[in-house]
């Protein structure tokens, strides 16, 4: 019994709540919302939606935010690791190869019934202030579990500024554990839009900019069909 209750305060403490509040928190998600939400909605969340009052509702989001925040910052210091390791072990090595862009042709087929293979990944050029982008980026992430994932850049950010990717990724409430698991990453665009329109027939187009990499393929995906 002892055990179960210090697990019990280990998990609440992790969260920044008391051993009520974990206990609340668990009766609902045996309830209508643990019918309706996923189980990885995090105890802040939970509790914060069915807040009992404006203050605890702003009490529970703005812990939200502070942890948010500080995820993305762990998250974005490996990833800076990540691509520091990238360079100095693979100086000649790029993400997106461009023997592949240059040999890429749009894919007829794709004009017809799209339908997601496991395999898909998106490359989603956007910037830090594209209502349009955000709205297509919304609808996209609700499919995400269909396809591999989404290789986000952002257009409008410069090498030494990821303090905003960092602010722009949780605004968006996109989810820490998608990035830690490369389902999504961050990127900075640093001239990959160039090199890949040019080759997909995308240049000048409107934000945002998305491209199918299917099977070693790069093909154009409108932002329409989502």
């Amino acid at each position: 019994m002892t055990e179960r209750i210090d697990s019990l305060a280990f998990r609440a403490n992790q969260w920044g709540i008391d051993e009520s509040e974990w206990q609340r928190y668990q009766s609902l998600m045996q309830g209508v919302r643990g019918s309706v939400s996923p189980a990885t909605l995090s105890p802040l969340e939970v509790l914060g939606i069915h807040a009992r009052s404006a203050d605890e509702r702003r009490r529970y989001a703005e812990r939200w935010a502070v942890m948010m925040r500080d995820d993305a910052e762990r998250i974005l210091a490996f990833q800076r690791a990540y691509d520091d390791a990238q360079r100095r072990l693979f100086p000649n090595g790029l993400l997106i190869d461009p023997g592949v862009v240059a040999s890429t042709k749009p894919d007829q087929g794709l004009a017809g019934k799209f339908a997601w293979q496991s395999s898909d990944r998106v490359l989603f050029f956007t910037d830090t202030q594209c209502p349009t982008c955000d709205a297509v980026l919304e609808r996209l992430l609700s499919q995400i579990k269909h396809f591999s994932g989404i290789d986000l850049y952002l257009i409008d950010v410069s090498a030494g500024d990821e303090s905003r990717i960092r602010d722009w990724a949780a605004s968006k409430q996109i989810d820490p554990q998608w990035v830690s698991e490369h389902k999504i990453t961050l990127n900075i665009d640093a001239g990959a839009l160039n090199q890949v329109a040019n080759h997909t027939g995308q240049q000048g187009q409107d934000l945002p900019i998305l491209i199918l990499r299917r099977e070693g393929r790069l093909d154009p995906l409108p932002a329409s069909r989502f």
